[in-house]
């Protein structure tokens, strides 16, 4: 069971990232908690691993702290939360503004959460609720990256909204609100159109 890798980024997007161990790539996926943090593709990377092993696959989920992993690892053990779901999950919401909606039964806001029903942010509050209390989160550190072009930013936001379970249509609308400066990051518009998003 991998429980932590090592290495050096080779190629990074907001779904998953592949990361070289001594010539051997593992793609490994990761909540936006995790790519807002990522250094520029080539640089040092540790993350802490999670193993989901199924019949047809093994799949390798990744995060920068001990503490976004354990929070993942909570979510997925909530009836009908996968991984991908709990992905999703940490994608939407930091993991302190996450553990506060967890906190305070703010189900509005975990229902906003594309994957997520008043049922199933009710479960989280009744399973979770103590146990984030028990759970110091602490705020994301924004990571080094280059500035893409304007189109392959907005291209990249696309995909990684759409992927996360937003509408097209929807994302498109929530991008045509924002302005896309020349220094602008993925890391920056995703962020924005998430809060678009979630209004």
């Amino acid at each position: 069971m991998i429980a932590l890798l090592t290495g050096k980024l080779a190629y990074k997007s907001p779904e998953f990232i592949i990361l070289d161990v001594n010539g051997v790539g593992y793609q490994v996926h990761i909540p936006f908690s995790t790519y807002y943090t990522l250094p520029v593709e080539g640089g040092a990377l540790s993350l802490q691993i999670h193993t989901s092993v199924k019949e047809d696959a093994i799949n390798l989920y990744g995060f920068r702290t001990q503490q976004e992993k354990e929070l993942f690892q909570l979510l997925i053990g909530v009836s009908g939360v996968g991984p991908k779901l709990a992905t999703g999950i940490l994608s939407n919401s930091e993991p302190s503004e996450l553990a506060d909606s967890l906190v305070n039964g703010n189900l509005a806001r975990l229902s906003a959460i594309p994957g997520i029903g008043k049922k199933t942010a009710e479960r989280l509050v009744l399973e979770l609720k103590e146990k984030m209390k028990k759970l110091g989160l602490a705020q994301p550190q924004a990571g080094g990256t280059t500035a893409p072009a304007k189109q392959e930013i907005r291209d990249d936001v696309l995909s990684a909204l759409i992927n996360l379970g937003y509408k097209e249509a929807v994302v498109q609308k929530a991008l045509a609100e924002l302005k896309v400066t020349e220094d602008a990051t993925v890391e920056l518009v995703l962020k924005q159109a998430l809060k678009i998003l979630m209004k």
